[in-house]
């Protein structure tokens, strides 16, 4: 799950042999980019749209799992992070970091300051 485009992240995932890409599709016209997503781009709201999205297309929701985890380092994922049941700060931005303080969610620190 990521809001970077998936032109980008398409060729990382399958390097990896990561099964599974959410990420922002750039819309074309006649092979040219247009600046605007197609469909639901995959950011703040948009990534529990599209998580939604991906879990309907397999017969799952939610509920079918007890626990559900997201990692970010941005409060621009709030909307995902406060849906799953552990959410987990990475490196995150100031007022992400403020945010997970104050509800207690667990921040991992993998750059130090």
């Amino acid at each position: 799950m990521t809001a970077t485009n998936s032109f980008v992240t398409g060729p990382i995932c399958r390097e990896l042999n990561i099964p599974h890409l959410i990420a922002t599709i750039p819309a074309q016209v006649n092979g040219q980019f247009t600046g605007k997503p197609r469909g639901t781009p995959a950011y703040r709201e948009g990534k529990v749209t599209r998580v939604e999205d991906w879990l309907e297309s397999m017969g799952l929701w939610w509920s079918c799992f007890e626990q559900s985890w997201f990692y970010s380092d941005s409060l621009n994922d709030l909307p995902l992070l406060s849906l799953v049941s552990d959410p987990v700060a990475v490196d995150p931005d100031s007022t992400l970091r403020a945010h997970a303080k104050a509800v207690g969610w667990p921040i991992l620190e993998w750059h130090p300051r």
